[in-house]
């Protein structure tokens, strides 16, 4: 097991990586019980992570109330619809701030589940427990919570830490193969914004990544995970360095928009979004085309996608306008995560329209 502290101006917390974590009666003893409050617990499930786990998770909360809210499963599912639903849930229960909710499940269920615990009655405990790759790498830490609007993802939210995130690499075995492959796009980011010799591993151990090897998968989780807590421990709120974590999500984003959310995995659309990112950063003379094809050659070894194939030519206008109502949109001026090297990015704001219709039209080419 590995503990990776998240230290915060005003508060702190621990990731637990390990395999089996989630079924050791005396790691819920040590770590998670210490972490509630009160007596009851409401656990922000889907239909498919319950079946799993839903069982093992009432034999480890033996000491408490339980119980559970199963949302739909999806990225599209990630809306106010659903949070007016988990909220009148709560309600109807009469819930009061001696709740601990736990997140069970991928990124939508954490995203939700947080942006609840932040509103309901102005705050209360989460936990969380992610089982898919993606959000055991990314979207469990660090406290951006939220649901997606129409007009772009994510748009509606806000920063909320957990106390405690648990992972166990062991619930990636029931996890459908384009959701793990998925999840290893966030990985690939974390060695290309901050860390050289972690994307040279990552690229050592392609095969083994893509096989599930459990002690490979396990290493990359806590790697992600510590660059993401040393990032987030020195900018909790987006004001500066964090905003690296974005690389690839500006353009992903706006391609999740575009297609209908559900079309591609988050994972894969970040994916394609670095492509896109690397394929600026040459145009505008920051990255060697060298670096370029390495970048994209690892990719495509951990079978992600690199091109957003169900778009075209005039679908270049709602990318466009997707993009001007991104978040990182700053003074009116867009921003880019761009690449010089890899472990080194920065953040751009003189590019062009022009010069980013022209990166859709070759990106898009099928």
């Amino acid at each position: 097991m590995k503990q990776i502290k998240v230290q915060l101006e005003n508060f702190d917390y621990s990731i637990y990586v390990g395999s089996g974590l989630i079924t050791d009666s005396k790691f819920f003893r040590d770590a998670i019980k210490p972490k509630l409050i009160g007596s009851k617990v409401c656990v922000l499930t889907n239909e498919t992570v319950r079946d799993l786990y839903g069982e093992l998770v009432l034999s480890l909360f033996a000491d408490f109330d339980v119980f559970f809210f199963e949302m739909q499963d999806g990225e599209e599912f990630k809306s106010l619809a659903s949070y007016q639903s988990i909220i009148d849930f709560l309600i109807e229960k009469r819930f009061d701030r001696d709740l601990n909710l736990v997140a069970l499940g991928g990124g939508v269920v954490g995203d939700l589940c947080g942006f609840v615990s932040a509103t309901y009655l102005r705050g209360v405990n989460f936990i969380q427990i992610p089982t898919t790759l993606l959000a055991q790498v990314d979207s469990s830490v660090g406290g951006k919570t939220g649901v997606n609007h129409a007009a772009g993802k994510n748009l509606i939210g806000a920063f909320y830490q957990p106390s405690l995130v648990v992972i166990d690499p062991d619930v990636l075995n029931s996890l459908p193969r384009r959701e793990y492959l998925a999840g290893l796009a966030e990985v690939v980011k974390y060695g290309l914004i901050y860390d050289e010799d972690f994307f040279s591993w990552i690229e050592s151990n392609s095969s083994d990544l893509v096989s599930g090897e459990i002690s490979k998968i396990s290493e990359a989780i806590a790697r992600s995970c510590e660059v993401k807590s040393k990032v987030v421990s020195i900018d909790e709120r987006e004001s500066g360095l964090r905003a690296i974590l974005n690389f690839g999500h500006t353009f992903g984003h706006a391609i999740e928009t575009v297609s209908g959310y559900g079309t591609w995995l988050h994972g894969e659309a970040v994916s394609i979004g670095m492509a896109m990112a690397c394929s600026l950063s040459c145009q505008l003379g920051m990255l060697n085309r060298e670096t370029e094809e390495r970048i994209i050659e690892s990719l495509k070894n951990l079978g992600l996608p690199i091109k957003a194939t169900n778009l075209a030519s005039d679908h270049i206008g709602q990318l466009m306008s997707t993009i001007r109502l991104d978040k990182k949109v700053k003074d009116g001026l867009l921003r880019f995560i761009l690449i010089s090297e890899i472990g080194r990015v920065s953040i751009e704001s003189e590019v062009s329209e022009k010069s980013l219709e022209a990166l859709f039209v070759q990106s898009l080419e099928n």
